[in-house]
């Protein structure tokens, strides 16, 4: 245990992916990396920058000397600098040419586009892991009927797995928004302190298409088809904005699949996974908490709330550059990856194990199907000659009847009320042959299907991974 404060999500639940995504070795070595295509590009563009210097910087990459960056960080009370003087003492040849024309955010901002990019890339591949998941659970119970509910009220029969189809759909939205977001995603080049690219207008002697191909090949070396067109110091703060509130939606997805799940394992209808030996309440030993259920929500307001930040973010640049969004991001946009990185890992481990309590479902089913079935009933009853709304007073009354009793504690006997109606005309033994679940879940098995449909191309070949979590 360490003796200062851990953020819980480096602590308990991110990744060890996404915490070495964004980690200082990751952000400060594409610092260099960046550097070293700056002046890769700029020896082949034809400026006084020698093959030696760009293989020493390129030799020097990885050996960071943390110690000098924080002593000469401590003198100058810059960061970058304080970075471009270490590079400097671990490739000597090179240190007269390091940063030649850029701004201080030619590094910061170009690193945050890759580890971002990098980021979301990771995310889709998560996500795709639990709609891989729900894909499996809902084929399995697609015409399993189930008491669906409006207003937590019971309704109209539904299937277990036409259910996970709605979670399913929304991940599948949040999929689609995903990949506009990381194929719009653009690199920022190196623009100058104001975004104009004076500097470079001098050092290139007013040659513009050099200018052009040296950020083209920058960006093409990281990944990126396109610079933005125009810009500040910065990128645009809007693509922090698009990025959190991407992840902002999918935690809403897993909040809302998991929330269901909670409500389903209070009825004991569905539960998540619980581990032999695992501990449900240090008081009540008998208790099967939805504790993983429970954290997707925790995190998942979090996350939300920290999607503003970007919005904020954003609607406060003052022209073509201020520093007041720096401590923000540094903070909001690392913690909207791991939280959404957590909630998803939680989300792959539940719906890899999710628990259907069959017996259970159907008892339920059978408690209520007889209110469900009163329509189909009543126009049996027409077809043998009663009148509809003499019928449809039978029912109400009768319903009011049992439900009175069953909250009394009593079985529902609904159907042998009607049968002791004579003006109703059917059976008790009638009636029960027309109490079969399957009949009344409409297209159920079908609408899976046609998700499924769009579902299977989409996680075809994907890579499934285990999903342990360890706390």
């Amino acid at each position: 245990m360490t003796a200062i404060y851990q953020s819980p999500l480096s602590s308990r639940y991110a990744s060890e992916y996404m915490l070495k995504l964004f980690s200082p070795d990751t952000r400060y070595q594409t610092w260099r990396r960046l550097w070293t295509a700056l002046a890769k590009a700029e020896m082949m563009l034809g400026l006084p920058v020698s093959e030696e210097q760009v293989t020493q910087l390129q030799d020097h990459i990885l050996d960071i000397d943390y110690e000098c960056v924080s002593r000469r960080e401590k003198e100058v009370r810059h960061d970058v600098m304080a970075h471009v003087y270490a590079y400097g003492k671990a490739a000597p040849a090179a240190a007269g040419i390091i940063h030649l024309g850029a701004t201080s955010c030619y590094v910061t901002d170009n690193a945050d586009l890759i580890i971002y990019r990098d980021g979301l890339l990771f995310i889709r591949n998560e996500l795709l892991g639990v709609i891989a998941n729900l894909a499996d659970f809902a084929e399995k119970y697609k015409a399993m009927p189930t008491l669906g509910y409006t207003h937590y009220q019971p309704a109209q029969l539904v299937t277990v797995g036409k259910r996970a189809a709605l979670w399913m759909q929304d991940m599948l939205t949040d999929l689609e928004e995903l990949d506009f977001v990381i194929e719009n995603m653009r690199f920022l080049g190196c623009r100058g302190t104001t975004g104009t690219e004076a500097s470079f207008m001098d050092l290139f002697d007013g040659d513009s298409g050099k200018i052009d191909r040296m950020n083209d090949m920058i960006a093409s070396e990281f990944g990126f088809e396109k610079c933005y067109d125009v810009c500040g110091q910065t990128y645009p703060r809007k693509t922090d904005s698009r990025i959190l509130n991407c992840l902002s939606q999918i935690a809403q997805s897993c909040y809302r699949m998991a929330n269901d799940i909670r409500l389903l394992q209070h009825d004991r209808q569905v539960e998540e996974p619980f581990e032999k030996n695992q501990i449900g309440s240090s008081a009540m030993a008998y208790k099967r908490n939805p504790m993983r259920s429970e954290r997707i929500c925790s995190l998942a307001r979090y996350l939300m709330a920290d999607a503003s930040n970007a919005s904020m973010t954003a609607s406060v640049q003052w022209l073509e550059r201020t520093l007041d969004d720096s401590a923000n991001r540094r903070i909001s946009m690392p913690e909207g990856f791991l939280c959404a990185d957590a909630i998803l890992r939680l989300s792959q481990n539940i719906t890899d194990g999710l628990i259907v309590n069959e017996k259970v479902i159907e008892k339920t089913v059978k408690e209520y199907l007889p209110f469900i079935a009163t329509e189909n009933l009543m126009m049996e009853a027409v077809k043998k000659g009663g009148d509809r709304q003499h019928l449809h007073e039978i029912i109400r009354r009768c319903s009011m009847e049992t439900t009175a009793r069953m909250k009394e504690g009593f079985e529902c006997d609904l159907l042998s009320r009607l049968a002791g109606e004579k003006e109703f005309g059917l059976s008790e033994d009638e009636m029960e042959k027309l109490l079969e679940p399957s009949l009344y879940i409409g297209r159920c098995p079908q609408q899976v299907d046609r998700l499924l449909e769009r579902v299977r191309p989409v996680i075809k070949g994907l890579k499934r991974e285990s999903a342990e979590i360890s706390l």
